[in-house]
């Protein structure tokens, strides 16, 4: 349907100096973009970006370093030019602008000006990696890999994009007010799609409604004609063509989810359900990686995308088999443990909808590592304690992180595996010291908890390895 063609060059040279409104000039062809200089590959452009984008955004990840200190190994790795706001002898053709963050915004506006397939843009508070993910396998659609939803990767997102695909699968994503829109107006999705709305971030926008307002602005990018899909419960003040989505006959959506058969335990494959779906096309029964509640509204999602575009539903079936993006539920298996991975991310919805999902998965206890849940504000320690009932079926539970100190407390002393103050080694030793044969293991918590420190891969090898992740 939405076949991806391959091509010569990502970028000719003379394009990218149009692009950026310099003088147009012969010079290397590029297959690809890249801001990490230990991330390039032969023919790449290496954007040199500042550590600090300065007041033009918010981030958590400002720094000193500047990718212009880089450049050299950019081109020692096989860059074959470089794009630079500060002239200099780099050891490879420079194009040079007044600023490369900037400019990397231009190379996305030109890059979608040179699309003619259907884009679609997701946001919402949890699950955009795997929509996208799902989207771009049922779309054969091109989707860059990660979680490249910020005022850096939604631009090298688009210049990334090869000019004749046959369609193109972009997320947002936001931790404070203000950031969904010039992303939304910057990949110009003709279906944008709100996925969910949970206090994720909230320490940051007040309310709830503050982030719904937020997750809906998506819809001021949209392109003439473009549509709407979002749940069916979520109001929008928003006038153009809108498809919702939601659960049971009785919701009143576009799409529903009547009913989540399975999961299903496949050798070799993470646990699959199968959602029995209405749809305007009529009912469609269709799998759902990873099983969940949660990942069968994202599958209900992806079919109203398919009504909005207007595309055959059997592409659902392209889901079969797949897995899972890597910290979003991927299974990997040690020392005869099987280990759930949800260590990517976490709020308070994410972390019941996964909770209740894994309650419910047979063969061995279930053992819960769970890492605080940030930027909940003044309501974090009420976030966490109120998943005390949803570890009910576990067999154990160890927390991590001073805010699940909370939960530790309200749990019955029967499952209190242990605390520890942060995932050091120390923590990976009790909790690994404490796992037997056939076990399940969740571990789950906010980026900067578990995922940041890799903490997966260390309790794999301490384990005593792995089979490959499923």
């Amino acid at each position: 349907m939405l076949k991806c063609a391959a091509v010569d060059a990502l970028w000719t040279y003379r394009e990218l100096a149009n692009a950026l409104g310099l003088p147009g000039a012969d010079g290397p062809r590029i297959t690809g973009v890249a801001i990490d200089s230990r991330l390039i590959e032969p023919g790449n452009l290496f954007v040199a970006l500042p550590g600090d984008p300065g007041p033009r955004f918010k981030t958590s990840a400002r720094s000193n370093r500047d990718g212009h200190d880089f450049a050299r190994h950019a081109a020692a790795n096989g860059a074959a030019a470089v794009l630079v706001h500060r002239p200099g002898d780099y050891g490879a053709p420079a194009l040079v602008v007044d600023d490369t963050l900037d400019a990397l915004w231009a190379l996305g506006r030109a890059a979608r000006k040179r699309l003619s397939c259907p884009v679609v843009a997701v946001t919402g508070s949890s699950g955009k990696t795997t929509f996208k993910t799902f989207a771009a396998t049922v779309l054969q659609a091109f989707s860059t890999a990660g979680s490249l939803n910020n005022h850096l990767g939604v631009p090298l997102s688009l210049a990334r994009t090869p000019r004749n695909t046959g369609g193109a699968v972009y997320e947002i994503g936001t931790s404070h007010p203000g950031e969904i829109e010039p992303l939304a107006r910057l990949a110009s999705p003709d279906v944008a799609v709100v996925l969910n709305v949970h206090p994720a971030h909230i320490g940051h926008f007040g309310s709830v409604e503050s982030i719904a307002a937020e997750k809906l602005s998506i819809a001021a990018g949209l392109r003439a004609g473009g549509a709407l899909v979002r749940p069916v419960d979520l109001d929008a003040d928003f006038k153009g063509r809108t498809v919702t989505f939601g659960e049971g006959v009785d919701s009143g959506a576009d799409v529903t989810m009547d009913a989540l058969r399975g999961p299903v335990d496949q050798p070799g494959l993470a646990p699959t359900s199968r959602a029995v779906l209405t749809t305007a096309a009529g009912r469609v029964t269709c799998p759902v990686p990873g099983g969940g509640r949660h990942r069968g509204l994202s599958v209900c999602a992806l079919a109203a995308v398919l009504q909005a575009l207007g595309a055959s539903l059997d592409g659902l079936e392209r889901l079969a088999g797949m897995a899972v993006p890597s910290g979003r539920g991927n299974r990997r298996n040690a020392g005869g443990v099987t280990i759930v991975d949800e260590s990517y991310n976490a709020n308070p919805a994410s972390m019941a909808a996964t909770l209740r999902a894994f309650g419910e998965e047979r063969g061995g206890r279930r053992i819960a590592i769970l890492g605080d849940m940030l930027e909940l504000g003044e309501d974090a320690g009420r976030y966490h304690a109120q998943l005390a009932p949803l570890c009910a079926k576990m067999h154990g539970v160890f927390c991590v992180g001073p805010r699940m100190r909370t939960l530790y407390d309200a749990l019955p002393p029967a499952l209190r595996l242990g605390w520890a103050e942060e995932a050091n080694d120390e923590c990976l030793a009790r909790c690994a010291g404490a796992l037997q044969a056939a076990d399940r293991v969740l571990v789950k918590g906010s980026n900067g908890v578990f995922w940041a420190a890799g903490f997966v891969d260390k309790l794999v090898a301490a384990l005593g390895g792995a089979e490959p992740e499923r």
